[in-house]
């Protein structure tokens, strides 16, 4: 492990037309203590040729094939050299200073073991993607100040129960402590919330989660999932959510909210049918029962976790990670796309 230096894992598959905008930038950056690992999930769009071309010095890792970005992620960090991991999207754009803005924030605090930038929209820069999410009672997710008009208020540090996967900066160490089966994400999530699993994991060891507003970023929101069919996107991410739940929550954590989701799962599966959307209907419920027959696997990760990673109690990690929305935020993310926020 190379100290001061950090890793920069990027996950392609046929994200071509996005590459120039997110190597261009990243470039550019005030800090050159970096290497660039780009793991290519068999792109058939000339991805891998342009990196050759135009950025020779990246390290490639090829895939044969489609491996998602969980297991694209562990693979590209299985060979990451640097004291701090930086796993970025390819839909991204960087600002010059954004590394040595989380560089100087983790550094300060030897108590934060992953870090979130500020993340805009690149169709729109003065509007946010994310600062982040918290956990809710009913298992969804608080999306933060999604879709706001960025301002001041939005400029203040404060701690995440997780950071949204386009841009995650953590110490080596802390993850090093937080692998559950040799591995930082859980590979069976393909894609995700496995960003959140993992954020939850890095709650447990007795580190946390935080925002730093100096830090920017612009993310082309949706690019990533644009080739993968919505029925697909919606299977994986109710599928990971329960699992990541039975896995990472205390016993009477779990046995208040998990009920809870899983009931508005249901209803929503049944919205969805009465809507004649009978390919998310199908998936919600494939996603369930995925959990039930892989219920002894999820069980014996948890064990693992709960036995050798946790070190904190949930009543404590409760009063920073939860939020308590109004009910109009449940109904209006509910009967959305919810998905659409955790890309």
């Amino acid at each position: 492990m190379r100290k001061d230096y950090v890793s920069v894992i990027i996950v392609n598959w046929n994200g071509l037309q996005w590459l120039n905008d997110c190597f261009s930038t990243l470039s550019k950056q005030s800090y050159k203590q970096t290497e660039i690992i780009f793991v290519d999930n068999a792109s058939s769009d000339g991805s891998v040729e342009w990196i050759k071309k135009h950025y020779p010095r990246t390290k490639i890792i090829l895939n044969k094939e489609n491996v998602g970005f969980a297991e694209g992620n562990n693979i590209g960090y299985r060979y990451a050299k640097g004291e701090f991991i930086l796993f970025l999207n390819n839909d991204t754009k960087v600002t010059k200073n954004f590394i040595v803005e989380l560089l100087h924030t983790i550094k300060k605090d030897p108590l934060i073991g992953g870090l979130q930038s500020k993340i805009l929209l690149i169709d729109d820069p003065k509007t946010l993607d994310s600062i982040g999410a918290f956990l809710t009672p009913t298992g969804f997710l608080y999306h933060n100040a999604f879709g706001k008009k960025d301002s001041k208020k939005y400029d203040i540090p404060i701690d995440l129960y997780t950071a949204k996967g386009a841009c995650m900066f953590f110490r080596k160490t802390v993850l090093d402590q937080c692998l559950l089966e040799g591995n930082i994400f859980d590979p069976e999530f393909f894609a995700y919330f496995e960003e959140t699993d993992l954020c939850h994991r890095v709650w447990l060891s007795g580190y946390r989660i935080a925002y730093e507003p100096k830090s920017v970023i612009y993310h082309k929101m949706g690019a990533t999932s644009g080739n993968i069919q919505n029925d697909i996107i919606q299977f994986h991410s109710y599928k990971n959510r329960i699992c990541s739940y039975i896995k990472n929550l205390e016993l009477k954590s779990l046995l208040t909210i998990l009920p809870v989701h899983i009931a508005l799962c249901i209803i929503f599966s049944f919205y969805s049918l009465l809507k004649g959307q009978l390919n998310i209907f199908f998936s919600i419920q494939k996603a369930i029962f995925w959990n039930i027959i892989n219920l002894n696997k999820t069980l014996n990760k948890r064990a693992y976790i709960q036995t050798n990673i946790r070190k904190v109690h949930d009543k404590k990690l409760m009063t920073v990670i939860m939020k308590l929305p109004r009910l109009e935020y449940y109904v209006g993310s509910f009967f959305e796309d919810i998905t659409e926020y955790e890309e």
